[in-house]
């Protein structure tokens, strides 16, 4: 059995909660920290999980969701947005989101983050984003996510 009893994962049903939303909050056996694992354990296409990954720009961190079917083009969105992206630490990750990599959710954090949406998550009528575990995952939107986040929609990797 798994236990579905978590403080970062509470965190983040408390937060949908606030804006309305009561997902359907999903604990697996197994982690799912990669955008591979989670579509096979859901039976999904890859590209409706939302990858939460925490970048730095310029320094000051950056919370990109995006598809799990591509890799962001840190070099090309830096560009865009006018600045340097880097890798954030596992340290910056869990002090910017209260959440551990392989888990960190789009919301719940200890203070707003800069968020960008991947607009090709657009094409999925269902997307699943980490709800705050390793072992967790909740269905929202696109849209959704936009609005839960405050975030903007925008591409991560060039046009081809």
């Amino acid at each position: 059995m798994v236990n579905t009893a978590h403080p970062a994962v509470d965190r983040v049903r408390l937060a949908l909660n606030a804006q309305g939303v009561d997902p359907e909050i999903r604990w697996f056996d197994d982690a799912t920290t990669t955008a591979v694992a989670a579509a096979a354990a859901l039976g999904i296409e890859v590209g409706a999980i939302a990858n939460s990954l925490v970048f730095t720009l310029d320094g000051a961190p950056l919370l990109v969701l995006t598809s799990g079917a591509h890799r962001v083009d840190t070099a090309w969105l830096g560009e865009r947005l006018g600045g340097t992206i880097g890798r954030a630490s596992k340290d910056l990750v869990k002090e910017a989101t209260g959440q551990v990599i392989g888990g960190v959710a789009p919301l719940g954090h200890p203070s707003p983050i800069r968020t960008l949406v991947d607009e090709d998550l657009a094409g999925y009528p269902v997307v699943w984003a980490a709800a705050g575990h390793a072992h967790t995952v909740f269905p929202t939107t696109f849209t959704e996510l936009l609005r839960l986040t405050g975030g903007e929609a925008t591409p991560v990797v060039p046009p081809v």
